[in-house]
């Protein structure tokens, strides 16, 4: 998949303001998802096509599907160690396998009868599930929450070299949308065109808490 942008005020409108909502660009078979390395990580990344080189394996690493998350988090690329933004396209099917083996980062009374069960769950599974206040470019804090989900062991192998199709790098495009967030010109900032992913299964639904 080719990352489709989008004028942001275009989109914007269209979008939940609030409850919790996977926003994500998409197609039938892929899903693109952000994630914001050091040069070394991120170049090498691109350039082949796969994780590798500098990229650990034993440490859990992060993916956000939805681009103005990753740029609150990010700093529009300006953080230290988060200056290379990529943009991600994996299978479709994989990201459900993520999602079915999502467990919340936080303690959900109605999907585990204690906080034991509950700790013991976070442990084994090799898929950390989080919900922050998304925001809007500028930084202001929404009612609208995002998600994001923390990969490790197993998943985070896959994920690294068998799941991608394509790894984008798309610093100098937040580079310039960076330029239209700082001088306040909301016309011609662009975007990725973004939408709410169908989470069709209602097990599925509620056990993310959607």
């Amino acid at each position: 998949m080719t990352l489709v942008k989008t004028p942001y005020l275009k989109q914007v409108s269209g979008w939940p303001k609030t409850g919790r909502h996977i926003l994500a660009q998409f197609d039938d078979t892929s899903i693109v998802v952000y994630q914001a390395f050091c040069p070394a990580i991120g170049h090498f990344a691109s350039k082949h096509g796969y994780f590798g080189g500098e990229f650990r394996l034993n440490r859990m690493s992060w993916i956000k599907p939805n681009f103005l998350w990753m740029m609150h988090r990010s700093g529009w690329g300006t953080k230290a160690g988060q200056e290379v933004i990529l943009a991600v396209s994996i299978q479709r099917t994989a990201f459900e396998t993520i999602l079915a083996a999502a467990v919340q980062s936080q303690f959900v009374p109605d999907l585990y009868s204690s906080e034991t069960v509950w700790k013991q769950a976070l442990k084994q599974s090799s898929v950390r599930l989080q919900w922050d206040p998304d925001h809007d470019p500028s930084g202001k804090k929404l009612e609208r929450r995002a998600i994001q989900l923390g990969l490790r062991n197993e998943v985070l192998a896959k994920y690294a070299r068998d799941w991608i199709i394509n790894i984008e790098d798309i610093s100098e495009f937040v580079e310039e949308q960076y330029r239209n967030v700082r001088s306040n010109n909301w016309t011609d900032l662009i975007t990725p065109d973004e939408a709410v992913y169908p989470v069709t299964q209602s097990n599925l639904a509620i056990k993310l808490g959607l």
